[in-house]
């Protein structure tokens, strides 16, 4: 049956040209609650159904206080603490509402490992949908009951040194840097302390900053068999130049089991500094044999052998540093029954000493290395001297080069 119209025919009613006359029951919704949708599309009968219904609605839809700016932060705080949940079955992350209306943050559980799981730290550790791994930033070790000063090696240093040599890879070095840093910091103080005795021993080193003495601990690995990419122990070099350069230079090396080392002279010198150092030996052999027989280079370094030019030569030449790169047969332009041949074959001119853990670490340990470097002084003034003579220096040396006929030694070296 066709639906009757519920407005009125024109013609039923005459059209008014007056306003609208007033409803006969007011209306009094007020502008909230009209302004609001409502939860019920049911008109309310009376003014008490309609303050119920606009009751119900949550607080943030009636204050209308949120900004852009709170809307973009909460989004993004939510972005990025909250993790990308599998929705791959098509169910919905279960949430639970706060009596504000807005969802709560969930926080992940943590994991715990077990003792038969794998390192989740390492490359290639997968974790569970859900799950979060949390690793405690690493601290230094304890100092203990020794303090750490700028004189003296701390234990702690030997004891990082001894671990490295045990865990040589980066991957333990990243998890240890606190240790590696303060072992660093405490070598580089002692070496800062030590130079300063230097410099009154030897007027000729200068007051450099330490960076421009000390090695790093990186291996260069690019030509060897041995991959390892650390040192397995802290060195200097004091020279003219730094730990660099022509000059001849003092040498610390601190090692743990034993290792540590105290020296100097000339490790493998270039081509021309090598044909120096022989054609001093050749004509003026003495100046080296007098420094070598001197009482505290003997007990220091050559063992206390008694004074004795041949016997002093021949633990000279025969110290590890030197025989290791030493000839097998005569050099070039010198015969191979000449006197001080065992000299002349000889690709390295250095003196040094190992000691003892307990002679390094604590008080005692800046005095014995002072100690072996004023021994060593004479030696390493001598070899500067002939490799890189100063120009007051080069004149005298000429004019000792003379011989007793008026001839000149350079006259009999072949250029």
């Amino acid at each position: 049956m066709p639906r009757k119209p519920s407005k009125p025919s024109p013609g039923s009613a005459s059209r008014s040209t007056s306003k609208r006359p007033a409803a006969d029951t007011p209306n009094r919704t007020s502008k909230r609650a009209r302004a609001t949708p409502r939860k019920s599309y049911i008109e309310p009968d009376t003014d008490s159904d309609a303050a119920s219904n606009a009751g119900d609605l949550p607080e943030d839809a009636e204050s209308g206080d949120a900004s852009d700016f709170e809307a973009q932060s909460e989004k993004e705080v939510t972005s990025e603490s909250e993790p990308d949940l599998d929705v791959s079955d098509g169910e919905p992350p279960s949430t639970k509402a706060t009596p504000r209306g807005r969802q709560q943050k969930k926080s992940l559980p943590l994991l715990k490992k077990q003792s038969e799981e794998k390192e989740l730290w390492k490359p290639g550790a997968k974790l569970e949908p859900g799950m979060q791994l949390i690793i405690k930033k690493p601290k230094a070790r304890d100092a203990g009951d020794t303090p750490y000063t700028e004189s003296t090696i701390h234990p702690n240093t030997m004891l990082f040194l001894k671990e490295i040599k045990a865990n040589n890879d980066r991957q333990w070095l990243k998890l240890h840097d606190p240790d590696y840093r303060i072992a660093v910091l405490d070598f580089n103080e002692f070496i800062g302390k030590l130079s300063e005795k230097i410099v009154e021993i030897d007027e000729t080193i200068p007051e450099l900053p330490v960076k421009d003495i000390v090695y790093r601990i990186y291996r260069d690995v690019r030509f060897s068999k041995d991959q390892t990419p650390y040192k397995t122990y802290f060195s200097a070099a004091w020279s003219r130049t730094g730990r660099k350069g022509p000059y001849a230079a003092y040498y610390v090396q601190i090692q743990p089991n034993g290792g540590s080392f105290v020296g100097g002279g000339l490790w493998q010198p270039d081509t021309e500094a090598l044909r120096k150092l022989r054609h001093e030996i050749d004509r003026k052999p003495h100046k080296m044999k007098q420094i070598l027989t001197d009482e505290r280079i003997r007990t220091a370094f050559l063992g206390g052998i008694p004074d004795s030019e041949k016997k002093v030569v021949k633990a000279f030449v025969g110290l590890t540093s030197n025989a290791s790169t030493a000839l097998k047969r005569h050099p070039k332009d010198y015969p191979i029954d000449h006197k001080e041949i065992d000299l002349l074959r000889l690709r390295s001119f250095t003196l040094g000493k190992r000691l003892p853990d307990e002679a390094i670490v604590g008080s005692q340990g800046m005095d014995r290395i002072v100690e072996l470097i004023s021994c060593i002084e004479p030696f390493i003034t001598y070899l500067n001297s002939v490799v890189m003579p100063d120009e007051e220096s080069s004149s005298s040396s000429e004019e000792d080069d003379e011989n007793d006929d008026g001839s000149s030694a350079a006259d009999d070296v072949d250029e």
